[in-house]
């Protein structure tokens, strides 16, 4: 089945966005726009973390990673969509696809799982913090990172090569601007049962572990914040707290109407509008979200320009 797929397509066409030729111009600034803050921000916040001493902290060591990732999933597709906008044929070869398909499945699912470790390194910090710095130690920091890039490479291996092993013999043009594993299965000339009891099963786990990892801590962070006697410390902890949960509802809502919302209300075309919003969008705000209400972010971007312009002045001859 493999041989007679890959005889019959190699390589397919995107339709893309639609919209009106006279709005290509504008269109494509508006998504260069988006992802160069994307790219600017993640990158500056990794940076920032790394080089900063005070922000080397467990808290800020996953957030490190998240941004990083959100940098990895905007370049698996954004370069690709901008220029598509000034080319007349969509193409992607058949490897390209599925290679595109994997890093995809493969980010996505490390983001929910990072999430979830943040949401655990929150729990500790508020509720036990005297035992915070023993809890989190940099051996279980390193393994609440690889246990994500494991599940996450499992994860889109599985679907990736049980989606591409199939005919795709009714036809190789994709209703999207990238390979969506929805759009591509409805090209598919064959039963998709499995592919579907997979995306349930084994997606479904990852969203599923990760969801109820974050409700159950914030359900201990939440008994922690009202233990907190003064309304000083209170308010602290819901502030460490803000960003996290801004992160996590912008995300999950945006997964839960793409992949759970109900049949009779699905169109690949609301889909294309929804996907932009998490391939690119999402990675843009997560470092506004994590820096704008973030006393330590803001102190330690205050601490790294001050240094900057003290070397600039300490380089100009008197």
């Amino acid at each position: 089945m493999a041989d007679e797929n890959n005889t019959r397509i190699t390589e397919f066409i995107f339709i893309g966005l639609k919209y009106h030729p006279r709005m290509k111009v504008f269109l494509f600034l508006f998504f260069l726009l988006f992802y160069l803050i994307t790219m600017t921000g993640n990158l500056g916040m990794v940076i920032l973390i790394r080089i900063d001493s005070h922000l080397h902290t467990p808290m800020y060591f996953f957030l490190s990673h998240l941004t990083f990732v959100d940098i990895c999933f905007s370049s698996v597709v954004s370069p690709k969509m901008l220029t598509d906008f000034f080319v007349r044929r969509k193409a992607i070869s058949f490897l390209g696809c599925a290679l595109q398909q994997w890093f995809l499945g493969f980010f996505a699912a490390i983001e929910c799982l990072l999430l979830a470790s943040m949401a655990y390194d929150r729990y500790i910090a508020i509720y036990n913090p005297l035992l915070y710095s023993v809890a989190m130690s940099q051996r279980l920091c390193i393994q609440l990172v690889v246990g994500p890039c494991t599940i996450g490479f499992l994860n889109t291996i599985t679907h990736t090569m049980a989606a591409f092993r199939l005919p795709f013999c009714h036809s190789n043009i994709i209703n999207h601007f990238f390979c969506d594993m929805i759009s591509l299965l409805s090209l598919v000339c064959a039963d998709i049962w499995i592919n579907k009891l997979l995306v349930f099963i084994v997606a479904g786990a990852v969203l599923v572990y990760s969801s109820l990892t974050i409700i159950i801590s914030y359900f201990y962070i939440l008994t922690g914040i009202l233990r907190i006697c003064s309304a000083d410390g209170k308010r602290k902890a819901f502030s460490t707290c803000f960003s996290h949960l801004t992160a996590v509802s912008i995300l999950y809502r945006t997964l839960f109407f793409i992949y759970v919302r109900p049949g009779a209300i699905f169109s690949l075309d609301l889909n294309k509008m929804v996907s932009v919003f998490y391939t690119a969008v999402i990675p843009m705000l997560n470092p506004l979200i994590h820096s704008l209400r973030n006393k330590e972010v803001k102190a330690a971007m205050c601490r790294t320009v001050t240094r900057r312009k003290f070397c600039i002045r300490s380089q100009i001859p008197i």
